[in-house]
Formats: C-alpha cells, sequence, structure tokens
C-alpha cells in the first residue's frame, strides 16, 4: 500500500471519530416545548389576552341606560336671611332619566359584542403569529446547529487532507500547490464556522426574546420532526383559510360591528325621551308642610343634525368601507400567502426526496470513488477537495430545506387556525 494510501485513509478514520460527538452537544431540544413555554411567558400573548377581556368589559355599557341626573334646589328664597319667600319659597329635589327610544342601546351593544368578537380573534392571531414566529427560531437555530456540525467536519476532513498532501509533498509524491489549496480551504471553511456560530448566537437571541429571556440563555440543540408526508389540496387549504384564519374572523366582526354602527348612525336623528320626577316642600305659615309633586317629560331637539348626526352617518359609512376593505385585503393576502406556503412546502418535499435518495448518494460516491482513484494516482488533489465540497455544500442545502419545510409548516398552520402535525414527534433518523 502506498503512503498517499495510508495517509489517507487513516485520515477519514480519525475524523469519524472525531466528529462523531458533535451532534449531542447539548440537550435536544422539541417544538412543542417552546410551544408549551409561550402562553406563559410571552409578553404579546399576555398583552392580547388582557385587550381582549377588556373589550368584552365595554359591551355591558355600550347596552346600559345613561345616568340618570339627581338635581336638589332651594327655591325663591329671601336675602339676605335666605328665608322662604311668600307663597313661592320651598325645596326641590329631582330625577331625571333619558331613554333612547329606536333600538339604540341594543344597537350599540350589538356593535360592542362583534368587536370583543374581532379582539378575541385578533388575540388568537398573535398566538398563532407569536407561535410561528417561535417555529421559525427553532427551525433557524436547527439549520445553524446542523450547519456548524456539518462545517466542523468538513473543517477537520480538510486538516487531515492538509497533513496528507503535506506528509507527500515532503517525501517527494506530492505537489506544494495541493498543501497550499488545502490551506485556503481550511481557512474559508473557518470563515464559515465563524459566521454560522454568529448566525447561531443571532437565533438564540430571537428565540429566546420570544420567551422574555435573556439572550445568551441556553435552549439546547433543536432535533428534526416528522413532517406530514402530504397537505389537504390547495382549494381546501384555501377554503379552509378563508374560514378559521383568526384575522379573517376578525376582519369580519369587525364589518359586522361597522354594519351594525351604520344602522345606529342613521337612528341618532330620532330624539331619545327624557322622564322626570320632581318633589318639592315648604314649610306652611301656621305650621305643618306644604308637598308638591311634579312628572316631566321631554326630548332633545336634533336642530344641528347637519353638522351633528348627519355627520355621524357620514364617519360610520366611512368606518364601514374601511372595515369592508381591511376583510377583503385579508382575505386577499390570506389566499396569496397559502398558495406561496403550499409551493414552498411542496418544493422543499421534492428537494428534499431527491436529495436524499439520488442526490447525495452520488456526491458520496464520487468522492469514494475520487478517494480510492487518488490513492493510486488516477485523479489529482483538487478532484477529490472539489467532490468532498460539493458533498458539504449538499449536506448543508438539505438542511437548509428542512428548515424551510418546517417554517413553512407552522407559518401554514397560523394562516389556517390549527395545526398540521404533532410538534413533539422527532423524526427517527434525529433520535
Amino acid at each position: 500500500m502506498s503512503l498517499r494510501s495510508v495517509l489517507l485513509a487513516g485520515g477519514y478514520a480519525l475524523v469519524q471519530l472525531v466528529a462523531a460527538p458533535l451532534v449531542a452537544a447539548q440537550a435536544p431540544l422539541g417544538l412543542g416545548e417552546i410551544y408549551r413555554a409561550l402562553p406563559s411567558a410571552n409578553p404579546r400573548i399576555a398583552a392580547a389576552s388582557a385587550f381582549a377581556r377588556a373589550s368584552h368589559e365595554r359591551v355591558s355599557p355600550a347596552r346600559a341606560l345613561p345616568d340618570p341626573q339627581l338635581q336638589v334646589g332651594f327655591m325663591n328664597r329671601e336675602l339676605p336671611g335666605l328665608g322662604y319667600a311668600d307663597v313661592l319659597g320651598m325645596d326641590q329635589i329631582q330625577l331625571m332619566q333619558t331613554f333612547p327610544i329606536s333600538g339604540k342601546l341594543g344597537l350599540a351593544g350589538r356593535a360592542a359584542s362583534e368587536r370583543a368578537t374581532a379582539e378575541d380573534a385578533r388575540a388568537a392571531e398573535v398566538g398563532w403569529g407569536v407561535r410561528a414566529r417561535a417555529a421559525m427560531g427553532f427551525y433557524e437555530l436547527y439549520q445553524m446547529d446542523r450547519s456548524i456540525v456539518v462545517g466542523g467536519e468538513t473543517l477537520r476532513l480538510l486538516q487531515d487532507l492538509a497533513k496528507v498532501t503535506e506528509t507527500m509533498y515532503g517525501v517527494g509524491e506530492g505537489r506544494q500547490v495541493d498543501a497550499l489549496k488545502a490551506h485556503v480551504e481550511i481557512a474559508r471553511m473557518q470563515e464559515e464556522i465563524i459566521r454560522m456560530e454568529a448566525g447561531r448566537a443571532v437565533a438564540l437571541a430571537r428565540g429566546n426574546a420570544l420567551l422574555a429571556r435573556g439572550p445568551g440563555a441556553p435552549l439546547g440543540t433543536p432535533v428534526l420532526l416528522s413532517y406530514p408526508d402530504s397537505l389537504p389540496p390547495i382549494d381546501s387549504l384555501l377554503a379552509e383559510a378563508e374560514a378559521h384564519r383568526p384575522m379573517v374572523q376578525a376582519d369580519e366582526a369587525e364589518l359586522r360591528a361597522a354594519d351594525t354602527a351604520a344602522i345606529g348612525a342613521r337612528r341618532e336623528i330620532w330624539p331619545d325621551l327624557q322622564v322626570g320626577v320632581q318633589y318639592g316642600q315648604r314649610p306652611m305659615p301656621g305650621g305643618g308642610t306644604d308637598r308638591m309633586m311634579s312628572l316631566m317629560l321631554g326630548v332633545n331637539l336634533p336642530i344641528f343634525a347637519r353638522s351633528r348626526q348627519f355627520a355621524m352617518r357620514r364617519e360610520a359609512e366611512a368606518m364601514r368601507a374601511v372595515a369592508q376593505a381591511n376583510l377583503d385585503d385579508s382575505r386577499a393576502e390570506t389566499r396569496g400567502r397559502v398558495g406561496e406556503l403550499v409551493a414552498t412546502i411542496g418544493r422543499a418535499q421534492r428537494l428534499g426526496a431527491l436529495y436524499r435518495t439520488t442526490i447525495l448518494p452520488q456526491a458520496q460516491a464520487a468522492v469514494e470513488s475520487a478517494r480510492s482513484s487518488y490513492r493510486t494516482g488516477a485523479v489529482d488533489f483538487m478532484t477529490l477537495l472539489d467532490d468532498q465540497m460539493t458533498v458539504n455544500r449538499y449536506r448543508l442545502d438539505l438542511i437548509a430545506l428542512d428548515a424551510e419545510h418546517g417554517s413553512a409548516l407552522a407559518e401554514l398552520e397560523m394562516l389556517l387556525g390549527r395545526e398540521l402535525f404533532d410538534p413533539t414527534s422527532v423524526r427517527p433518523e434525529a433520535q
């Protein structure tokens, strides 16, 4: 066996022994663990839930009658002594209540109830949105972790190849340019690992921010999940997203509230009924008390309707147009995004299968062939190096595809308002 063959075989064996422990450097992290921690840890979810609760507290006041007015009067007193004037002097107490008519209170209550429903849906949208962001951070962290592992394995392989070329050059069986090229690739790979480690720190900080933790708090090493083999037809997904996405449901509720408010604004021209009761008493000159009672009815007069009630109508119609436009926009955005995500998931599935079954096996076979040929001198070092770096690039591409696939599924779940797969199901090869 030649010196070239001995050195090359030993170098590859050493890489296999050193690289293996890197995958389990930290405790495994499942996406389900992050999902379980979010509701109690994320401030945005807490704020949205509190705002939704507050909106429900506006329903009862909207349906309630205006507060009654209580007045106390000391009528027709003499000056400077403040005694009772003859015949007219008395003390009075008056209670007035306004009764909106034509169903104004009922309409106001319905509008407030619909707005509360909209806030419930918005709170759900915030929850799903934070969940999707957490999943994207999880997969970004997964991609960085796996890429660092692949980069470390490749770096050690390049270092061993460099030792082989240096040894061969020293005994006159190799070329100096091969050793120099190996060191250039080592430097490039070290640069890539530094970039990956910085990217991991960014991903870690983003993930911890969603959990309201410090940027450097450890999260563990994300494990790859078992994705669904297929999705429902796109027409079914589009219909489901339009019917169940919380943001669309919120805009639908806002449109119903705007419709109700527009009806109420048209009824503002109707006068409100005012009912009052008045009690009065005064002392009699000969002793005793003279008591009196009055009943009052009244209405407000909309004499400024052009600048008030009619303006309220125009405002309500404009707000209804806003609500309709927002609903149309959310539906269109949802349909477009569902189409994009279905295409992304389909591409990731097909390319991932192609990489696993064809591209990577063939590339690895090419490396084995180049390695055997290099041992015998049939191919040069550059051919072996290029083939090895191609395998490295394909492995990184597959990791990126898996991360992209998972992120797209998480965003699609947000649009549908339901889970598409079990976030605790770990892919068998990742266990």
